[in-house]
């Protein structure tokens, strides 16, 4: 008999517990391609865009649109044509039937972890093997190590992967001293002298991309490869309007459309995704270290860091992510770079390319890799 194959809700990140199904793209009886978009998930992160694992005719859709679902749940079931409907309800039959049972018999989640880097508190979380060259993921400003969950895992299934939470961020300390690019620096490669990391892949988002740079730039021997998803310090403008709604709006009506401008489409952006901010802004010293950090890096309306001499100085292979639609810093700022850097532009993305068009970044950084 040929194959009978499910597709079940997927687990990104290890907080994820659950997803909601938002809404199908492909109807039962369509032939899709593995790497197909065909259907829209809401993590309690932000919504994405589900490529289909296989390729084949989509015989059953099991899930329903607004249904809310474990992690590892039957969403549908690709066959052949030629599996008869009888074999295909009995395939889903047994699947809930095992499912059920092995929920019985989840084992728990690696939890971060939390060191002293130069007297002050450092968080991150490592997932991964213990073979291979590692990959440190560094977020941007304002969000955590979490903000990686479609890409940490998917490093991980081959090598060591880590995500720090910078200075003033997540569960890292909020002394953040001049909270300058290079002091946030100074923090993470304090971080790779800790975890004894000689060598490591650096990938960083938005400011965490500056932060990458200057690690590289200060430790060349130790940077097997740089990653830059929307960086920071490549141009001078900025959008003043998100960084100031960002740090001054307390209320979950007015902080979304303030996060909406983080993406292409807006209805990526959850409630759960708006609260966690407010979350992590009510945490004692929070908001006054992203505001030393904004003020020192990012005052006013433009960009104090600039990162270009730094990668003018590297020797190793360079890739730079941006979002065709970024509002929060022009993906045009990348254009100028010289030497041999690759420069991906993702379509129907902002400044989130990571999180909103994961399939296609964690395919990038997988050839950067090698």
């Amino acid at each position: 008999m040929p194959d009978i194959q499910p597709i079940v809700m997927p687990k990104w990140g290890l907080a994820m517990q659950e997803g909601t199904l938002a809404k199908w793209s492909a109807d039962e009886g369509q032939e899709i391609a593995a790497g197909q978009e065909i259907m829209d998930i809401e993590t309690s992160k932000i919504a994405n865009v589900f490529e289909s694992p296989v390729s084949g005719v989509l015989r059953k859709r099991v899930a329903k649109d607004g249904d809310v679902l474990p992690v590892g749940a039957l969403l549908g079931v690709v066959a052949d044509k030629s599996v008869t409907d009888d074999a295909i309800d009995s395939f889903v039959a047994e699947f809930q039937e095992k499912f059920e049972s092995a929920a019985k018999e989840e084992v728990a989640a690696p939890e971060p972890t939390i060191v002293e880097i130069g007297g002050k508190r450092v968080r991150y979380l490592k997932l991964g093997p213990d073979g291979g060259t590692p990959v440190v993921f560094i977020h941007g400003f304002g969000s955590d190590h979490a903000s990686w969950l479609f890409n940490h895992m998917a490093a991980a299934e081959t090598r060591p992967a880590y995500a720090v939470d910078l200075l003033g961020h997540g569960g890292s300390a909020k002394d953040v001293g001049d909270g300058a690019a290079l002091t946030l620096a100074a923090s993470v490669a304090g971080l790779l002298d800790h975890l004894g990391l000689s060598r490591v892949h650096l990938v960083g988002h938005s400011l965490g991309g500056a932060v990458a740079t200057l690690v590289a730039a200060a430790n060349p021997a130790r940077v097997a490869s740089l990653a830059l998803i929307a960086p920071a310090g490549l141009g001078s403008e900025v959008n003043a309007a998100f960084l100031d709604g960002f740090l001054q709006e307390v209320r979950g009506k007015k902080l979304r459309p303030v996060l909406e401008m983080l993406v292409a489409d807006p209805d990526l952006v959850t409630s759960d995704m708006v609260e966690d901010v407010l979350k992590f802004k009510r945490l004692d010293g929070a908001e006054a270290a992203l505001t030393l950090i904004r003020e020192a890096n990012f005052p006013g309306a433009m960009q104090k860091i600039s990162i270009a001499k730094d990668l003018g100085s590297l020797s190793i292979p360079v890739l730079v992510v941006v979002g065709e639609a970024d509002k929060i810093i022009p993906a045009e700022q990348s254009q100028a770079l010289q030497g041999p850097v690759e420069r991906v532009v993702v379509a129907r993305a902002g400044h989130l390319p990571h999180m909103e068009k994961s399939g296609e970044v964690n395919a990038a950084l997988a050839r950067l890799w090698g």
